[in-house]
Formats: structure tokens, sequence, C-alpha cells
């Protein structure tokens, strides 16, 4: 195991691994062009296509990658690196207009195919329901990209995507918090991804019957881990600790959202909008600005200290999604979901440049004291764990 990224992390150089933020943050910039071209705002730039590859963009290319990263790093093998290279390589070819789309996809599928085979040798290393769980959600972003491969339509393809999404992120955060959960929590979740499944498989051949089962299966999942989950006590604290807790509540507050949606059946409209935008945005990116300060040190080997202008585009994105759902998709103004839009797009921008100023300033100086064991993130089980193989 490798130690918590700390002030002897921030003196070792970059990790070569840095290469696959350059494909990766291409999808996240032509992804939020996309939406912004979705929404009838000024873009930077006007493709056609982009409107087109929007959610596959953000999901696969930009998440995906990161998510492989990780595993990959976690891994410790050359081998394991293909997956985020497919799927990085994959959202690159999206948005190359010369190349054909369905070139595009066929990589995206390649990519997830190799993140599912990514999580077998992790499998054979340790037989553990989280990671089990893990496994089940990639398998699922896998079934999403082969259904994306066979038309351009995103209505089938986004359940599928949540659930390897939702999955994957709820497995992370009870290995983070195993200590609290109980060693019975990974067959707990585990239980509850197979309910995420079978909705999805259900909903491939009735889409209303299979909408309500995923509404269930989740709101049921956001119940369970708001319950069980650390945060809801460490809430409570200050710095860091509190940063991270609000934003990992807040995004289940937003998987609970969703779920209510889903509970009256296959969403079309402002209600698809508002399911597809609680959950890549409220959930996804909501745990993504809490973990960053201490996965991606340990995967990068860059030093990402927290600082409270973090805050910010945390609550930015917060605003932006009340707007959005609330203004937009609830009550029907078109003014609203753009406003909306346009707030995440600068919510994600501003978290993207408050973590490189971070990330360049370096760690704050400040007297050393002395801190209750397991108070701070980078001692939390996981944060340890997600540096596994990274030398």
């Amino acid at each position: 195991m490798s130690r918590p990224a700390g002030p002897s992390a921030a003196r070792r150089a970059p990790s070569w691994r840095l290469v696959w933020l350059l494909p990766a943050g291409l999808a996240l910039l032509a992804g939020l062009d996309a939406g912004l071209l979705l929404l009838d705002l000024p873009a930077p730039v006007d493709a056609t296509r982009l409107p087109v590859v929007h959610g596959m963009l953000l999901v696969l290319g930009f998440v995906g990658t990161l998510v492989a990263l990780e595993r990959a790093t976690a891994l410790g093998r050359w081998y394991g690196y293909a997956a985020p290279g497919l799927l990085g390589a994959g959202g690159v070819l999206l948005v190359a207009t010369p190349v054909p789309l369905v070139v595009g996809k066929a990589v995206l599928v390649a990519g997830a195919a190799a993140f599912v085979l990514l999580y077998l040798p992790l499998w054979r290393r340790q037989h553990d329901a989280a990671l089990l769980t893990q496994l089940l959600g990639a398998a699922l972003g896998l079934g999403g990209a082969v259904i994306w491969l066979g038309q351009d339509a995103m209505t089938m393809v986004v359940p599928w995507l949540i659930g390897f999404l939702v999955l994957t992120i709820a497995a992370e955060r009870v290995e983070l918090a195993r200590i609290t959960m109980g060693p019975r929590a990974g067959a707990r979740l585990l239980v509850h991804a197979w309910a995420v499944t079978a909705a999805l498989v259900v909903g491939v051949v009735l889409p209303d019957a299979g909408a309500v089962l995923l509404g269930v299966a989740l709101l049921a999942l956001a119940g369970w881990l708001i319950v069980h989950d650390v945060a809801r006590r460490t809430i409570r604290a200050a710095g860091v600790t509190r940063y991270m807790a609000a934003c990992i509540l807040a995004g289940y507050a937003w998987l609970v959202v969703a779920a209510v949606v889903l509970l009256f059946g296959e969403p079309d409209g402002a209600a698809y909008d508002a399911v597809a935008h609680a959950v890549f945005l409220g959930y996804v990116f909501s745990m993504i600005m809490a973990h960053a300060t201490t996965i991606l040190p340990a995967v990068l080997r860059i030093a990402l200290p927290y600082r409270a202008a973090f805050w910010a585009p945390a609550a930015l994105l917060q605003v932006a999604l009340l707007v959005r759902l609330w203004l937009g998709d609830g009550l029907g103004v078109p003014a609203g979901r753009q406003a909306g839009g346009a707030l995440g797009v600068a919510a994600l921008l501003l978290f993207a440049g408050t973590a490189l100023t971070s990330a360049l300033l370096g760690p704050a100086r400040r007297p050393a004291r002395r801190s209750e064991p397991g108070s701070e993130p980078g001692s939390e089980p996981g944060s340890v764990r997600v540096g596994e193989g990274a030398r």
C-alpha cells in the first residue's frame, strides 16, 4: 500500500499519467461547449456534431477516462492503462469531424470493454463485494456504449450510463467509509447494485416499468448511503472534511431527485433533462469535487491542497442545478434552463481553474498540529487504496 498524499507527494515529480488528462480535458471542454449549443447559447466552437456527442463526451470521454485511470493506477500493471487510453482516444475521435462518428463510437466500446477486463485481475487480487459492484457498473457502461454504437439517440443509453456511474461512485464511497459502515456494507451495496441492473434489463423491453423500477432502486440506494455514510457526521467538522461532506451529501440529494422523477415513468422532455442533469451534474460532479483533493494526488503525484476557494464552484453548481431543474424543467421557463445550464458550465470551469491554481500554489504553510486518527481525508481507508500500485 502506498501512503496518503502529503508533503512528500509535493516533492515528487508529476506522474507520466498526466498525459491521460489531455484527452479527458478535451472531452470535458468539448462536452461543455456542446451543452451550450444544445441550450441555444453562444459557444466557442459551433460544430454540428458536438450536440450529438455531448453526453458521451462527458460521461465516457471525461469521467470514464478518469475512473479508468484511477483503477489502472490501483492495478499497477502496464496493460491496465489500455482502458483510459482507449476511452480518452474515443472521446477525441468523437469531436474529430473528418473521422466518421462510428469510429469514435467503436473506440469507446473498446475502451469500455477494456475497463471491464481491467477489473478481472483486481478481482483475483481481492474478492470484495464493493469491487464486484464496480465491475458490474463497468459492465453497464459497456452496455450503454454498445447500445449507442447502433444509434445516435441517447434515450435508451442514459439509464445504462446512470447505472455505470452511480454504482462506481457508490462502491468508492463504501470503500472509503468501510470502517464506519461495517464489514457487511459491501454485500448490502451489491444487493442494491443488482436491483439497479435488473431495472435496466426490464427497461430494454418495458421502458416505462424499467424507469419506475430504476427510480425505486436508486431511491433505496441513495437512502441507504445517506443513512450510513460518515459524511452525515463529518459535515459538523471544519475545513476540507466539512467541504467533502457537504459535496457528498449534495450529491446524494440530487440522486434522490432523479429517483423521484423516474418513479413517474420513462422520462421525456423536461423530466428527461431533470433526471440526466440531477445524476450527471448533481451526483457525479459533486462527488468529483468532493474527492479531487484526495484521489488526484495519489494518481498523478501532484499535490492538490484544499483551499476555502473550492467552496465557490461547489456552491455555484448547486445553484445552477436549482435554477435549471426548478425554473427550467419544473416551471417550464426556457430562460431558467439556459441560465442554469450556463451557470453549470461556469461552475465546472471555475472548479478546474481553482484546482489548477491550488496545484500551482502548492501546500499552504502552517504549523504542525495533532489531529485525531482518521479525521483527515488522506487517512480514510480508500484514499490509501487508491494509490495502490502507484509507484
